[in-house]
């Protein structure tokens, strides 16, 4: 028996408000040795973008690098655990304006009171299952501003905070 038409509309309505956004993973930064930076991190397709909500706070004032690094380990209690920058494709560090590694992203900019929250767009990583994909990599707040020129690490210092970016 066919459905009947007003149940067929009701049915396209409901798929209309659905919203856009597909998986999402979540990282809940932890201080690393003598620090006192932790906060929590979304990550959320959007088609083939992926938006990424930043909390963090236990900053100094001023700019900070933040980067996925290629490990989702943060067990050596410096970060350093973490590896590189996540790099599956190659490229050099820099900037999301120019070639870059798929784990550069912008800096975080901590306000009088150590706080920083930021919300960007990120192009050619994942949360999806696949080689591009930042679930279960880490996730590095550093000390100094990433200058995006110094190859492989933006000259941005030692890690103050480190989490596995894990699926939500």
């Amino acid at each position: 028996r066919a459905l009947p038409f007003i149940a067929i509309v009701a049915l396209f309505a409901g798929c209309t408000s659905m919203t856009p956004y597909g998986p999402s993973a979540v990282a809940d930064l932890a201080p690393t040795k003598d620090s006192k930076v932790a906060g929590t991190v979304t990550f959320t397709q959007k088609g083939d973008k992926v938006v990424v909500q930043a909390k963090v706070s236990g900053l100094a004032p001023g700019t900070h690098g933040f980067h996925v690094h290629e490990k989702g380990d943060c067990s050596s209690g410096d970060g350093m655990s973490a590896g590189g920058h996540f790099n599956p494709e190659a490229k050099p560090h820099g900037p999301q304006t120019a070639p870059h590694h798929a784990g550069d992203m912008p800096s975080l900019k901590a306000d009088a009171g150590g706080r920083a929250k930021a919300t960007f767009v990120l192009e050619g990583v994942t949360v999806s299952p696949g080689p591009t994909s930042v679930v279960g990599r880490g996730l590095i707040v550093h000390k100094d501003p990433d200058d995006y020129r110094t190859q492989p690490t933006g000259n941005a210092g030692a890690r103050l905070a480190c989490a596995v970016i894990r699926a939500s």
